[in-house]
């Protein structure tokens, strides 16, 4: 086929761009060394929300990008998301007054005692959407078919392995942005979840934050994911049955519901971490790169928002 940009990545991030480009005319060829159920991006949490840099203009404008575009997909049944009800609790550290941006949540009302897990000192109440990434990862592998862009398992080691004349590369490898940019600022951030059969939660609970250790209950039908864990720098990609203990504890001293709910699967991912996202243009050896990587944590939250940004960059 002919082709006028090439993604590399097939996680979160490159299959979004991938369809932007492809929404906008273009002739799309994704790059990836495997499948999209085998990323970072399949063992997601996955809950749109605040995105814990909200001092930031950037990371808020792509946060409310993809919330409204997550909120309209929540109407497609194939697309494995649902607007869920639950709790944002503030950690102790911060003390018992509410973010400034919490009456702006949809749903917002403040949490009275009764309805705060022990040790917390303030929450509101949210509707904020939740993705099934497995389903999710799927269907925009299916979307980005269907607007006729091309899928084609290749590990890529340099730019030059993909870019033709005239053909913008977008970069969107996640960890292995770090050889092919050079980029030494990006770095594994280890996250595991445990999930458990819980078919009566349907509400969330989250802990807004924390800098290593929170408290994360995300339902999604029986299968609720429990996490808030983040580690820099570390390596390997075998659960910790200390971590696994701790996220486990954490649960079910909050919500009540879980203490005899099995564990039915653990799973381990490393987050692509720098100080922000990097979505920018850089011209390296003649060939036109756009970078979008780098989202650490916030990979679903600012997807559609960087990725609308990436595809524009594109294509300019």
């Amino acid at each position: 086929m002919t082709v006028d940009v090439v993604v590399v990545g097939a996680g979160v991030s490159g299959l979004t761009t991938a369809v932007c480009l492809l929404e906008a005319g273009a002739a799309v060829s994704v790059r990836t060394a495997g499948a999209p159920i085998g990323t970072t991006s399949a063992v997601a949490g996955a809950m749109i929300g605040p995105v814990a840099a909200a001092e930031d203009d950037a990371q808020r404008a792509w946060s409310a990008a993809s919330d409204r575009k997550f909120r309209e997909l929540a109407d497609d049944p194939a697309a494995g998301v649902a607007v869920r009800r639950g709790r944002l609790l503030t950690t102790s550290g911060y003390g018992a007054a509410l973010p400034p941006w919490a009456a702006e949540v949809p749903g917002f009302a403040p949490l009275t005692a009764e309805h705060l897990p022990a040790g917390f000192l303030a929450g509101l109440r949210a509707e904020l959407p939740f993705v099934d990434m497995p389903v999710y990862l799927s269907w925009l592998m299916g979307r980005v078919r269907a607007l006729g862009g091309e899928v084609r398992w290749q590990a890529v080691s340099a730019w030059s392995e993909v870019a033709g004349d005239g053909e913008v590369v977008v970069n969107c490898a996640g960890l292995g942005a770090a050889d092919l940019a050079g980029d030494r600022d990006l770095v594994p951030v280890l996250g595991q979840h445990v999930i458990v059969d819980c078919p009566s939660l349907d509400e969330f609970v989250y802990e807004g934050g924390a800098p290593t250790d929170w408290l994360s209950v995300m339902p999604h039908g029986r299968r609720v994911v429990l996490g808030g864990v983040a580690r820099r720098g570390t390596f390997g990609l075998t659960p910790d049955p200390e971590i696994t203990a701790a996220i486990l504890a954490r649960a079910r001293a909050a919500i009540p519901a879980l203490l005899n709910s099995p564990v039915i699967g653990v799973e381990v991912g490393l987050r692509p971490g720098r100080p922000t996202p990097r979505v920018e243009v850089e011209p390296v050896e003649g060939i036109r790169v756009v970078h979008n990587y780098g989202h650490a944590g916030n990979g679903v939250t600012l997807s559609w928002g960087c990725a609308a940004d990436a595809a524009r960059l594109a294509l300019t």
